[in-house]
């Protein structure tokens, strides 16, 4: 099995909002809420993360910057922005996608999420990262 159905499998199994797959197994899943569980696995396992697939429950602008920070070689994504998806277009990632939506919305639902927010107006993965490390 490949690490993109590993990392679709666990995700839809165990009910998680992230989870990170390489070489045929998981190195990283998580429940946290947001852009949270993307930082919390650059922090915990950095380096790692080169190379491998992401499998995680929404990816706008700032999850699809924070993958191409890493190094990450291929993304699913259960729903998937325009933003994200031309992030991870522009750095050469792989994606899957079950829905496509305009914008990634705050949870109440009445603007854009202020992560996305924040990093639209950054030039390349490393500066949406610092921006969003120093925001959580």
């Amino acid at each position: 099995m490949q690490d993109l159905d590993i990392a679709k499998n666990v995700l839809k199994k165990n009910s998680c909002t992230l989870v990170i797959v390489k070489n045929g197994g998981v190195v990283y899943e998580t429940n946290s809420p947001g852009i949270q569980g993307l930082l919390t696995a650059i922090e915990k396992i950095g380096k790692e993360m080169n190379g491998s697939t992401v499998a995680d429950k929404i990816v706008g602008e700032a999850a699809a910057q924070l993958c191409a920070y890493s190094h990450v070689n291929e993304v699913f994504a259960m729903t998937l922005s325009l933003c994200g998806k031309n992030v991870l277009k522009k750095n050469n990632i792989r994606y899957e996608y079950e829905n496509l939506v305009p914008n990634i919305l705050n949870f109440k639902k009445t603007d854009l999420c202020p992560f996305e927010k924040l990093v639209a107006e950054c030039s390349n993965p490393a500066e949406a990262y610092e921006r969003l490390k120093q925001l959580v």
